[in-house]
């Protein structure tokens, strides 16, 4: 449990420090993470702000499963240690999964650059992310 915590924390960091990088503009990877039509339009307009909430959740998400690990120790209200260890991985899950046209697993739209990142790294990634957060919510029992 405490390896697969500090796997998620390093990994929920990492994915909110590159968010602070688009955020002040940074290009690496853009071309490849925002979902496309097939004509490679953009199916999205991604404001700053919802960049910078989605760094800062990520981050939050990397602090949740440290203190999880047992490596710090900062007071979590009940509510996220009754409820926030699962709906954190269920998200995972249902991104995974996807929209069924541009995201997930089981996207229609398949050969977009967008597309083809998503299949071999984002939805595994997030699938990676929601079967650890379920693991280590089992061997908590």
């Amino acid at each position: 449990m405490i390896i697969l915590s500090i796997i998620l924390s390093a990994i929920f960091t990492a994915l909110g420090l590159i968010h602070f990088y688009w955020l002040f503009g940074g290009k690496w990877g853009l071309k490849k993470v925002i979902p496309t039509k097939e004509n490679q339009t953009s199916t999205l307009s991604i404001p700053k702000f919802a960049t910078l909430i989605v760094a800062l959740v990520l981050l939050l998400f990397g602090l949740i499963y440290l203190v999880k690990s047992g490596l710090i120790n900062f007071q979590i209200p009940n509510l996220v240690i009754k409820y926030g260890y699962w709906i954190i991985p269920s998200i995972f899950i249902l991104r995974a999964i996807g929209d069924f046209k541009y995201v997930g697993f089981f996207k229609k739209i398949k050969n977009t650059e967008f597309a083809k990142a998503d299949s071999k790294w984002f939805a595994p990634l997030c699938l990676t992310i929601g079967i650890f957060g379920i693991m280590i919510q089992l061997m908590n029992k």
